[in-house]
């Protein structure tokens, strides 16, 4: 079953402390590569969060962003005592009067969020594999009805070079015959117009060469298997498009071949839409993982 490389998916999971919210798209990319945002202080666990990406991802370039923050309530807050004691006595001194507390709270010092321990972040992870797990899923099954898409298309050309295969190997017999009867008709207007004569052992000769010359049995042979093999490397369990690519080349070193040693205009016709269907294959695989 083949897998796209290209994918999005999101998670969030909070509790009554804390919510954890990601983010993961994955583009093309020939290896993979994990690329990180993560708040602050959380970036230490990019090596735990690689492991877990390499259990659904296998290539491509990978952008996960973690967010996590507090939910933090009224205790999560403290008030300095000393500095807002020493902002009322000076303004006392000031003005006259001592103003209300209300208005001193806003002041700088005054009011200060309690900060978390050092190991806070790591007591959260925890918390933040479900989350990650649970976009990374999302990814995956996106990825996989992407995937299927591109299966569907791939297969659909390959049924394309396989139809105009089947006319070239239809027509390639015919070839050395067409050029034995073109011979013979030249050589007897030539001996007409000229007076000489040609011995049959050579017109034999000849159309020998020209057939060994033009002979696309092995290259035709072997370009169905190599249809077979694609197919056989789509229905794997696991998406292989490093697989594909390479059979890919050699089915267009197949075409290639075929093009230039067949001397005729139908299975030139035959190679430009094979050569075609080609090229939407492998512009195709260049997604797949």
């Amino acid at each position: 079953m083949l897998a796209s490389m290209t994918g999005f998916g999101e998670a969030s999971v909070a509790d009554e402390s804390l919510a954890v919210a990601v983010e993961v798209r994955t583009i093309n990319n020939r290896h993979l590569k994990l690329s990180l945002r993560a708040s602050e202080g959380y970036s230490i666990f990019e090596p735990e969060i690689d492991g877990l990406v390499r259990k659904h991802v296998r290539r491509g370039a990978v952008q996960l962003n973690l967010r996590v923050s507090r939910i933090t309530g009224a205790d999560a807050y403290q008030i300095d005592a000393e500095v807002l004691e020493g902002y009322r006595r000076q303004l006392q001194e000031v003005a006259g009067e001592a103003p209300p507390v209300a208005a001193l709270l806003s002041l700088p010092g005054v009011v200060a969020e309690r900060q978390a321990t050092s190991s806070a972040p790591r007591e959260d992870w925890p918390r933040i594999v479900p989350a990650i797990e649970q976009a990374l899923a999302a990814l995956a099954e996106m990825r996989g009805l992407e995937g299927q898409a591109l299966e569907n298309d791939l297969r659909e050309n390959c049924g394309v070079i396989a139809e105009h295969l089947e006319r070239v190997e239809q027509q390639a017999p015919k070839v050395s015959e067409s050029y034995r009867d073109r011979l013979v008709e030249r050589v007897n207007s030539a001996m007409g117009q000229l007076g000489v004569s040609v011995e049959p052992a050579d017109l034999v000769r000849e159309v020998a060469v020209f057939a060994d010359r033009t002979d696309i049995s092995e290259e035709t042979v072997r370009l169905r298997s190599h249809i077979d093999q694609f197919l056989a490397a789509m229905d794997l369990p696991e998406s292989n498009g490093r697989k594909l690519e390479f059979i890919t080349q050699e089915m267009v070193r197949e075409v290639n071949t075929i093009g230039s040693k067949a001397n005729d205009a139908e299975i030139t016709a035959c190679v430009v839409e094979m050569k075609t269907a080609l090229e939407r294959i492998r512009e195709q695989v260049q997604n797949v993982e």
